[in-house]
C-alpha cells in the first residue's frame, strides 16, 4: 500500500511537471504571437507619418520580427554563466591589483602642499624653454 502511495505521488508530480512545461510553451507561444501583434500596430503607427513606409499586415510584422531576431540575435548576451562569471572575475581582478597602484596616493595631498606647485611650475617653465 506505502509503494502505491509513492507511485502514485511520482505520477502526480511529472503529471504536474508536464502541465508545468505545457502552460510555459503555450504562453511563450502567445507572447510571441503578442509581440507581433504590438509591431504591427508600432510599425504602422509611426513609421508612416515619419518616414512615409507603407503599413504592414500581421504576418508581415511576424516576418519582420522573425528577421530581426536572425540578424540580431536570441538574446544570448556574453555567452555561457561561466563566461560571465570569469569576465567578471576578470575584471574584479583587475580592480584589485589597481588598488595596490593607487595606495600611494594617499600621500598626493600631502606632497602637492609641499612641492606640488613648484614643481609643477618648474616643469612648465622647462617645457617652454624646450619650445
Amino acid at each position: 500500500m506505502e509503494k502505491r502511495k509513492k507511485y502514485e505521488r511520482k505520477i502526480e508530480k511529472y503529471v504536474t511537471k508536464g502541465f508545468k512545461i505545457l502552460f510555459m510553451i503555450l504562453i511563450g507561444i502567445m507572447f510571441i504571437f503578442l509581440m507581433g501583434y504590438v509591431l504591427m500596430l508600432l510599425w504602422n503607427w509611426l513609421m508612416p507619418d515619419i518616414f512615409g513606409l507603407s503599413t504592414l499586415s500581421y504576418w508581415q510584422a511576424m516576418g519582420l520580427l522573425a528577421l530581426a531576431k536572425i540578424i540580431f540575435g536570441f538574446g544570448n548576451k556574453g555567452g555561457s554563466k561561466n563566461h560571465k562569471k570569469n569576465k567578471h572575475q576578470s575584471k574584479l581582478k583587475r580592480f584589485c591589483d589597481s588598488k595596490d597602484e593607487f595606495s600611494d596616493w594617499k600621500h598626493y595631498d600631502a606632497f602637492w602642499k609641499e612641492e606640488g606647485k613648484s614643481a609643477y611650475t618648474d616643469y612648465v617653465t622647462r617645457k617652454q624653454k624646450e619650445e
